[in-house]
C-alpha cells in the first residue's frame, strides 16, 4: 500500500490505493502464508487498528480482518499506518487544528468589541519595560516572536491562546508565551458513529487491484457529461495504472464526454515514442474541430473546458500532420462553425499547426482557418488554392477580398429575428441538443399554429439528445406554467457561480407544457427500459431531497459526493461544528481566511452573524473559535464555528448560510491547501477534541481563483442542510460577512426556490423512473423504516407504473429480508443485496464492491444514453 496525498489546491493527486479506497471501499493485499493460528501480537495489532479506524468512522469487514490476521506484526503496522494516513488525508485529520482560543468554545470571549479595544490599546500605548496599559502589572509584558508585539501574560492567557493576541498571527511554537495547555478529559462522553460510516472490504491482491482500476476507468470513460474535479484527478491516476499505450484494447471506440476524451487522448500522446501506435487511435476519435482544440489545451496544461485561455505549446510534426488530416476529414462548414465558437483560441492554435504550409494537402482545413482569420485573397499560390477549394464548398464565398462561410448559428439567429419559426425549426432539428436547450425560447416564439410542429420536432429530436440535456430541459419546461419571479443561471467557468436575475418571461400554456413533459419523460422511461431488467428494486424515500447531478465540472472535491442543490437531514447531535483549515504558500504570502455564518429569519431578513467581528451570537447559539490571521507552513491555521440549532431557532433564526472569505483577497488556489467541512457532535461542545475525525460528516476543498465560497445552507427549524457549493465574486479586501448579508440572502432564497420548484430533476425521481422501467416489483422504503410495495400489473404501461409508485395504490408487501434485491437506490447501503446487483448509495456503508456494482449519482444519468 502507498501513503497518499489528498488532492489539494496545489493539484496533488491521490494515490491508486487511496483512489480505490474512496471509490470502492476496498483494501488490496497480496496473500501471504498464514500461520496455523494468529499470533497474539497480530490479534492485538488488529484490535488497535480497528480502534483507530472506528475513531475515523470506518470498520473492517470480517474477511479483511481475517486477511490482516495472517500478516506479520511489521507488515500489519505498515498496512495500518498507510491505511490511516489515507483516511486522515481524506478527512483532513492529518493537519493541526489548533484554534486561536485553545479551550474553544468555553473560552471564546463574550464581548468581541472589548477584546478588540484591548488589542488596539496595547498596540497604540504599550511600551517596552513599562507596566501593562490594561492592568498595570509590572514584569509581565514581553515581546512575542516573530511579530514582536508586546503582550501582557497577566491579561492574555498563553495556556489558551494559540497565536499572538494582538495581531492574531501564528507565533513560534517554542515562544514562552504559549504555555502548555491543560487538555480536557473526554472519558464518558457519547460519540456516535457518523452517518458516512463505511465498512472496508478486502479487494483481493494486486492483480485484483489492477482489474478494479480498469473497471473504475471504464466507468469514468462511459460518463456522458463532464467529470467533477475529483473524478478528473482519479481519471489520470487510473490511466497510469490501467491504461496501456501499446495495447489499446481498454480504450472504447467512443468517449461521450468531450472533456474526458480530450484528457484521455492527451494522456495517450504524453509519450512521443508511442506516436506510431497511438496516433491512429487518437485521430479516429476526433469528430469535431473542438476536439482538437480541447486536446491541445490539455497537452499544453490548460483547461479542457476551454473557459480560460491557454498558451499552446509546440506541436511535434507527426502530431501536427495527424491533426490537420483529422480536420480535413470533417465537414468544412461544421469545422468553421466550431472554430468560430472559440475564435481567439483557434487563431492561437493555428499558429502552432501551420495550416497554410500544408494548404495543398489539406485545402479544406486551410479554407476554414482562412475564413476564421478573414485572410485577404490576392494573386499568390495560397489564394489560388483557397479560391479553388471554395468553389467545391456550397456555403463558401470568395466574392469579397476574403473567404466567407455561412454559419449555422447565424442562420438560426436570423430565422428567429425574422420570426421564421419553420425555418428555425428545420435548422434546430439538425442539432437536437440545441433544440432542447432553447426549447422554452422556441415555444414562446412560436405562434399557436406552429406549436404543434415544435412538439412534433421535439418528439423526433429527444431520442438523440445527451441525458443531461434531456433532464435539464424536462426540469426547466415543467415549471413554466406559472409566472416566475427570478431565474438562476450557472454559467460555465472554472468555479461554480450563480447569477440571479428577474424572470420576465410569460408562462406557457398548460397543455403545451404537459405535452412537452410527456415527451421528455417518455423518452427517459424508454431509455431506462433498455437497461438490464430486474425483478425487485428498492428506493429510499430519503433520496427525494437530492438533485440529479448537473455542472459537475465545478463540483468541489469532497469526502461525500453530494450533487449541488441536494438537501439532507442533519445528523443527530447536540452541535453542528463548522471547520476551516488553510496553509499559506510562498506565492500567497500572509493569508487570512475567515469562517463566517449569516443568520436570517423566515422572510430572509438578516438577523445576525457569527464571525471574527462577533464571536458569539445569542449567547452560545453560535460560537466562533477566534480569528487567526496567518497560516504559515507546516502548521497552517484552523477556525471553527459551533452551532446549537435549538438555541438558534429560539433566537428567531430560520436559515443560516455558511461562508468562507479571503479577507485580504488571496485566491484559494494560491494557497498550499485549503479545505472546510462540518462535524456533528454529540457531546457538550466544551469537552472532547476540537477536531474529531470520527465526527466529520463532510470535508471539501477550496479551490480556484475564488475569494469567497458559500458551501451550504442550513434550515435551522427543519434541521436540514442544503449543499450549495457556490463561489461568490468579491472584490477588494477586508471582507466580512455582514457586508455581504444582502447578497447571501438573495443567493440563499434564490437557490432554495430553484431547487424546491422542480426546475431540477430530483435523484429520487430519476430512481423511480429507472426502477419502474426495469423492475417488476418496486419497494419504497420510507424514512421511518416502513415499506410499501408496487408490482407492475400485466396491462400497466411503464408510464402508469412510474406514476403509481409513491401513491396509496400499493400491492402485496414484500419481505426484504427474504427477497433477492437486484436493483437499489439508497441513502445508506444497509440493505442485503443479491450478488451482481446494481446499487446507488449516498453512504455505501457495508456494500461490498466485489459483490455489488456500486453506482455514483452521475452513473444514473449517464446510463440513459441516446439511441
Amino acid at each position: 500500500m502507498t501513503i497518499t496525498t489528498i488532492t489539494t489546491t496545489s493539484g496533488v493527486r491521490r494515490s491508486l490505493a487511496a483512489t480505490l479506497l474512496s471509490r470502492r471501499g476496498s483494501v488490496y493485499l497480496n496473500p501471504q502464508a498464514s500461520p496455523a493460528s494468529s499470533p497474539a501480537g497480530s490479534l492485538a495489532g488488529i484490535t488497535l487498528l480497528e480502534a483507530d479506524l472506528i475513531e475515523r468512522g470506518f470498520l473492517l469487514s470480517n474477511e479483511l480482518r481475517q486477511v490482516l490476521a495472517g500478516c506479520s506484526d511489521t507488515r500489519l503496522a505498515t498496512i495500518g499506518r498507510a491505511l490511516t494516513d489515507d483516511i486522515d488525508a481524506a478527512l483532513g485529520a492529518d493537519r493541526d487544528h489548533t484554534p486561536l482560543f485553545r479551550s474553544f468554545p468555553a473560552s471564546t470571549p463574550t464581548d468581541t468589541l472589548a477584546l478588540y479595544v484591548d488589542r488596539v490599546l496595547t498596540v497604540l500605548l504599550q511600551s517596552p519595560e513599562q507596566p501593562c496599559v490594561l492592568c498595570g502589572s509590572t514584569a509581565t509584558v514581553h515581546p512575542v516572536a516573530p511579530c514582536a508585539h508586546l503582550v501582557c501574560t497577566a491579561c492574555f492567557d498563553g495556556a489558551d491562546l494559540a497565536a499572538c493576541p494582538i495581531c492574531q498571527c501564528r507565533i513560534n511554537a517554542n515562544d514562552p508565551f504559549l504555555r502548555p495547555q491543560h487538555h480536557r478529559p473526554i472519558a464518558g462522553t457519547r460519540r456516535a458513529l457518523p452517518d458516512r460510516l463505511r465498512v472496508l472490504t478486502h479487494g483481493g491482491d494486486l492483480a485484483d487491484r489492477k482489474a478494479d482500476a480498469a473497471a473504475e476507468l471504464a466507468g469514468l470513460l462511459s460518463r456522458t457529461s463532464a467529470l467533477s474535479p475529483q473524478d478528473t484527478d482519479d481519471l489520470v491516476t487510473l490511466l497510469d495504472e490501467a491504461g496501456d499505450r501499446t495495447d489499446l484494447t481498454w480504450l472504447p471506440e467512443t468517449i461521450p464526454a468531450r472533456e474526458t476524451k480530450a484528457r484521455v487522448l492527451a494522456w495517450l500522446l504524453n509519450d512521443p515514442d508511442q506516436y506510431q501506435a497511438v496516433l491512429p487511435a487518437v485521430t479516429a476519435r476526433i469528430t469535431t474541430a473542438t476536439d482538437i482544440l480541447r486536446l491541445e489545451a490539455v497537452r499544453s496544461g490548460g483547461d479542457a473546458g476551454l473557459v480560460t485561455p491557454t498558451r499552446f505549446t509546440a506541436i511535434p510534426r507527426p502530431l501536427r500532420r495527424a491533426l490537420l488530416q483529422a480536420l480535413e476529414g470533417l465537414d468544412v462548414n461544421l469545422v468553421a462553425e466550431d472554430m468560430r465558437r472559440h475564435a481567439q483560441a483557434w487563431k492561437h492554435l493555428a499558429e502552432r499547426l501551420h495550416p497554410f504550409e500544408y494548404a495543398t494537402r489539406y485545402p479544406q482545413t486551410a479554407l476554414a482557418i482562412a475564413a476564421l482569420r478573414e485572410t485577404k485573397l490576392t494573386d499568390d499560390v495560397l489564394s489560388h488554392t483557397l479560391r479553388t477549394t471554395a468553389r467545391r464548398v456550397p456555403a463558401a464565398s470568395t466574392n469579397r477580398p476574403k473567404v466567407t462561410l455561412a454559419l449555422w448559428s447565424a442562420q438560426v439567429e436570423t430565422a428567429f429575428a425574422e420570426s421564421d419559426v419553420p425555418r428555425a425549426l428545420t435548422l434546430l432539428a439538425q442539432r437536437p441538443g440545441e433544440l432542447l436547450r432553447r426549447l422554452d425560447h422556441v415555444l414562446r416564439t412560436a405562434a399557436d399554429d406552429h406549436t404543434q410542429r415544435v412538439l412534433d420536432v421535439l418528439e423526433q429530436a429527444a431520442p438523440r439528445v445527451a441525458p443531461a440535456v434531456l433532464l435539464s430541459a424536462l426540469g426547466e419546461i415543467r415549471t413554466r406554467t406559472r409566472k416566475g419571479t427570478e431565474r438562476v443561471f450557472f454559467p460555465k467557468g472554472g468555479n461554480a457561480k450563480a447569477h440571479i436575475v428577474a424572470d420576465e418571461r410569460d408562462p406557457l400554456p398548460g397543455a403545451v407544457v404537459d405535452r412537452a413533459v410527456s415527451i421528455l419523460t417518455g423518452e427517459i422511461l424508454r431509455r431506462a427500459g433498455r437497461l438490464t431488467p430486474a425483478d425487485t428494486a428498492v428506493i429510499d424515500a430519503g433520496l427525494d431531497g437530492m438533485i440529479a447531478p448537473f455542472a459537475e465540472r465545478t463540483a468541489s472535491r469532497a469526502l461525500v459526493t453530494l450533487p449541488r442543490g441536494s438537501e439532507l437531514p442533519l445528523p443527530d447531535g447536540r452541535t453542528v461544528r463548522l471547520f476551516l483549515h488553510w496553509m499559506e504558500s510562498a506565492d500567497s504570502g500572509r493569508t487570512d481566511l475567515d469562517l463566517s455564518t449569516a443568520m436570517f429569519n423566515d422572510a430572509w431578513q438578516h438577523v445576525g452573524t457569527c464571525d471574527y467581528t462577533r464571536l458569539r451570537f445569542a449567547g452560545a447559539a453560535a460560537v466562533h473559535s477566534g480569528d487567526l490571521q496567518s497560516a504559515p507552513a507546516p502548521q497552517g491555521a484552523s477556525e471553527f464555528v459551533d452551532l446549537d440549532l435549538d438555541q438558534l431557532a429560539a433566537a428567531g433564526v430560520r436559515y443560516l448560510v455558511a461562508a468562507v472569505f479571503s479577507y485580504n483577497n488571496v485566491p484559494f488556489d494560491e494557497l498550499a491547501e485549503a479545505f472546510a467541512g462540518f462535524m456533528s457532535r454529540d457531546e457538550d461542545g466544551n469537552t472532547g477534541a476540537v477536531f474529531d475525525p470520527r465526527q466529520v460528516e463532510q470535508r471539501f476543498d477550496l479551490t480556484g481563483q475564488a475569494r469567497a465560497s458559500v458551501p451550504l445552507l442550513i434550515d435551522v427549524q427543519g434541521r436540514t442542510m442544503r449543499w450549495l457549493d457556490i463561489v461568490r465574486g468579491v472584490t477588494g479586501t477586508h471582507h466580512a460577512v455582514h457586508r455581504h448579508a444582502n447578497d447571501l440572502a438573495t443567493l440563499g432564497e434564490g437557490l432554495t426556490s430553484l431547487f424546491t420548484s422542480g426546475a431540477r430533476v430530483g435523484l429520487g425521481e430519476l430512481a423511480t423512473w429507472q426502477a419502474a422501467a426495469r423492475a417488476t416489483n418496486v419497494v419504497l422504503r420510507h424514512l421511518d423504516g416502513s415499506t410499501t410495495t408496487y408490482q407492475r400489473h400485466p396491462e400497466e404501461t411503464t408510464t402508469d407504473f412510474a406514476a403509481r409508485i409513491g401513491t396509496a395504490h400499493t400491492d402485496r408487501q414484500l419481505d426484504l429480508d427474504t427477497t433477492d434485491v437486484d436493483l437499489a437506490y439508497l441513502v445508506r447501503g444497509d440493505l442485503p443485496l443479491a450478488e451482481g446487483a446494481e446499487a446507488y448509495a449516498l453512504y455505501p456503508a457495508g456494500l461490498d464492491a466485489r459483490q455489488v456494482r456500486l453506482l455514483g449519482a452521475s452513473d444514473l444519468v449517464s446510463a440513459l444514453v441516446p439511441q
